[in-house]
């Protein structure tokens, strides 16, 4: 046994215990609480009494055409998220991992866009977007193109998605180099000793070896887009023109803290909970382990 007495681990236990309580789960089932009244005023006049409105903010969401973008354009990031972000995060583990110098410079450059802040990302991204004077119409009008709206609602989605991606790349980079530093060389010798070449030692065995840390990068990475707020909002305010950019979490904002419609906010915040916690148990289902014998 690790420890004999147990009690010094509940002191340090319930520090945490208490932080989480306070912080997270009582406010979360205020917002439960929030989106079966009516909280409309509640700045305007404080103290007004709330009406019990039952279900009729989460019939909202069934009719509401703003969700069905915000939804829509979340499942897009989702699958953009695993597709890019994990997709190149592991190619780029995998030849860095086949580095043995400079290895760690790699690991900084590539993680390096994480620590920066996504507020200072997305005005830079925005400046290169920019009709007039941006880099990117610079670049065209040097070839005597004419320059583009990059933010126009034709292509306001997909420009907002590209820094959204680029950022985090290195975040699971990171993740995935590690998982392959715990696999041996020795498997890889061994294999290449049987004729087993580079592509075939990358699917045959360092696929099926890393399961549980592709489970844990698709897990982040999936509920991470739902969640996907700071650098869309800053890119583009309230969702673009006709908020055609909103994803879940920016209109939520959009709905709490700027129509002030907090009962509606927190219907929007308990719909991408639910949507979290369906997405990570599927994905729990599509690469659980398969149990001996079977």
């Amino acid at each position: 046994m690790l420890y004999k007495r147990k009690w010094p681990l509940f002191f340090f236990l319930v520090p945490g215990l208490l932080f989480m309580l306070i912080f997270l789960y009582i406010p979360f089932i205020e917002n439960i609480k929030n989106s079966f009244y009516d909280m409309t005023g509640i700045i305007q006049m404080p103290g007004t009494k709330w009406d019990f409105i039952g279900f009729e903010n989460y019939k909202k969401l069934f009719t509401d055409p703003d969700v069905r973008t915000a939804l829509k354009n979340s499942l897009i990031m989702m699958v953009l998220t695993v597709v890019f972000e994990v997709g190149i995060a592991f190619i780029l583990a995998v030849m860095v991992s086949r580095t043995k110098r400079l290895q760690q410079v790699f690991r900084t450059v590539y993680f390096f866009p994480v620590v920066i802040s996504a507020t200072a990302i997305g005005l830079l991204f925005k400046l290169f977007y920019n009709y007039d004077g941006g880099m990117l119409n610079q670049i065209l009008e040097s070839f005597g193109k004419e320059p583009v709206n990059w933010l126009s609602p034709s292509l306001a989605l997909i420009m907002v998605c590209i820094p959204t991606l680029w950022s985090y790349i290195g975040f699971y980079f990171v993740i995935l180099l590690t998982g392959l530093s715990d696999i041996s060389d020795d498997i890889y010798e061994a294999a290449s000793i049987d004729g087993c070449g580079g592509f075939k030692q990358v699917f045959y065995i360092t696929l099926p070896l890393m399961k549980s840390v592709f489970f844990t990068c698709m897990t982040l990475a999936l509920t991470g887009a739902l969640k996907v707020f700071d650098l869309p909002w800053v890119m583009v305010p309230n969702g673009a023109p006709q908020g055609v950019t909103h994803f879940l979490g920016t209109y939520m904002y959009q709905s709490t803290f700027v129509m002030s419609n907090f009962d509606y906010g927190s219907t929007l915040s308990i719909l991408i909970v639910v949507l979290g916690i369906v997405i990570s148990k599927v994905v729990g289902i599509f690469t659980r382990e398969k149990k001996e014998g079977r």
